[in-house]
C-alpha cells in the first residue's frame, strides 16, 4: 500500500472517529435534556399542589430580583398582609427553582437546536425536529410567565401543563431516533394510526386531569364508583367548563359551586377509562412484537399505576406524595406512547421470530 493510501486511510479514520464523538455528544444532550424536562414537569406539579404557583407573584424575578434573598422584605410584607397568603418565603423558593430549571432546560434546547443544524449532513438527519422543539420551549417559557400574570387563571395553567407535555413528548422523539432497538415487523405498522389516535385520547385526559387541579376539584367525589352516591350526580358543565374565568369563580364572578366542581371531577374520572380500556387493548397487542414490547409494557404498567394514584388521591384525601407521582405517571404513558409511535413509524420489512410470531397470531381477533 502506498504512502498516499496510508495517509488517505488515515485520514478518513480521523474522520470517522471526530463524526462518532459529535454524535455521543449530541445524544447525551439529548437524554440529558429529556430526563430534565420529565423532572421539571414533575416538578411543576409539586409546584401547582403546594400552592406556590403565586410564591414570587410577578416575573421573571422576584419581586424584581434574581432569589428570593433580594425579595425578602416585600417578602415578609407580603406575609404580614396576608398571613396564609400565596407568599412565603419557601412558596418563593419554589416557584424560583421551578423557573430556574426551565431557564437551564431552555439553554439545553438551544444547544441542541444548534448542534442539529450545524451537524446535519453528519448526524444524517434534518435538523426540523430540533427547531421546532425550540419553539415549543419558547412557548411554554411565555405560557410561564402568564400563569403568574394571569394569577393561576385555570385555563393558562391547563395549557402551560399541556405544553409541558408537548415539550416532552418532542424531547421523546428526539432521544427516541438516538436509540436502537429491535426491528419492528411491517405487520405492526397498521398499529401506527391506532397509536396516534391513542395519543390524541391521552392527551385530552391529561387535559381535563390539569383542569381538575387548577380547579382544586381532586376532592369533588369522595367515594368511588359512583359520585356522592349516583352514577349520575348533580352536576354544572357549562360553569365547571367555562374557559374565560379567574380561579376558584364561576363565569359571572361567583364563587365556584360544588355541581360545577363535581363535573370536573366527574369527566376526568370517566373519560380516564376510555383511555384505559383503549391503551390496554392496543398496548397488550403491541407487546406482541420485540421492538414495541418495552414501551408498550410501560404504557401497560403505568396504566395500572394511574388506576392505583388516582383511587389513592380519593381515599387518602389528596396526599402530596401521590397527586405529584400521578402528573409524573401521565408524564411516563406521553413518554411510552410516543415512543411507540416513532418506532412504528419506521418498521423493517424483516420476519418476526417464532416467539414473536406467536404472540402477535394469539392476539388477533
Amino acid at each position: 500500500m502506498s504512502t498516499a493510501n496510508l495517509f488517505t486511510l488515515s485520514a478518513k479514520e480521523v474522520a470517522d472517529q471526530s463524526a462518532e464523538t459529535k454524535r455521543r455528544r449530541y445524544r447525551k444532550i439529548i437524554f440529558l435534556t429529556w430526563f430534565l424536562t420529565l423532572d421539571l414537569i414533575m416538578f411543576g406539579a409539586f409546584v401547582r399542589l403546594t400552592d406556590s404557583g403565586l410564591g414570587c407573584p410577578d416575573w421573571p424575578g422576584c419581586y424584581g430580583s434574581v432569589t428570593p434573598l433580594g425579595a425578602l422584605q416585600s417578602i415578609r410584607e407580603a406575609v404580614q398582609v396576608m398571613p396564609d397568603g400565596p407568599v412565603t418565603l419557601p412558596k418563593a423558593w419554589i416557584e424560583m427553582v421551578h423557573r430556574y430549571v426551565g431557564s437551564l432546560l431552555g439553554l439545553l434546547i438551544i444547544a441542541i437546536t444548534w448542534m442539529a443544524w450545524r451537524h446535519r449532513a453528519t448526524f444524517g438527519r434534518s435538523s426540523t425536529l430540533a427547531f421546532v422543539t425550540l419553539i415549543a420551549v419558547c412557548v411554554q417559557g411565555a405560557f410561564g410567565a402568564w400563569t403568574v400574570t394571569h394569577k393561576l387563571m385555570p385555563a393558562v395553567v391547563t395549557v402551560h401543563l399541556l405544553g409541558g407535555m408537548s415539550l416532552l413528548a418532542l424531547m421523546t422523539w428526539l432521544a427516541a431516533r438516538e436509540r436502537t432497538h429491535p426491528p419492528v415487523s411491517v405487520e405492526l405498522g397498521h398499529y401506527r394510526g391506532w397509536a396516534a389516535l391513542g395519543l390524541a385520547l391521552l392527551f385530552i385526559q391529561i387535559g381535563l386531569g390539569g383542569w381538575v387541579s387548577t380547579n382544586y376539584a381532586a376532592l369533588a367525589c369522595m367515594d368511588f364508583p359512583m359520585c356522592h352516591g349516583e352514577w349520575l350526580p348533580e352536576m354544572d358543565l357549562a360553569s365547571g367548563f367555562a374557559l374565560v374565568r379567574g380561579l376558584g369563580e364561576m363565569p359571572n364572578g361567583e364563587m365556584i359551586s360544588q355541581p360545577a366542581l363535581t363535573a370536573i371531577h366527574w369527566v376526568h374520572r370517566n373519560t380516564a377509562w376510555i383511555v384505559f380500556g383503549f391503551w390496554g387493548w392496543l398496548g397488550w397487542r403491541l407487546r406482541a412484537d420485540a421492538g414495541l414490547r418495552g414501551p408498550a409494557t410501560l404504557v401497560l404498567c403505568l396504566l395500572l399505576a394511574q388506576l392505583l394514584t388516582g383511587l389513592t388521591t380519593i381515599f387518602f384525601q389528596w396526599p402530596l406524595l401521590i397527586a405529584v407521582l400521578h402528573n409524573g405517571g401521565a408524564a411516563g404513558l406521553v413518554l411510552g406512547v410516543v415512543t411507540l409511535l416513532t418506532r412504528l413509524g419506521k418498521p423493517q420489512p424483516q420476519r418476526l421470530s417464532v416467539q414473536s410470531r406467536s404472540r402477535y397470531l394469539k392476539h388477533q381477533p
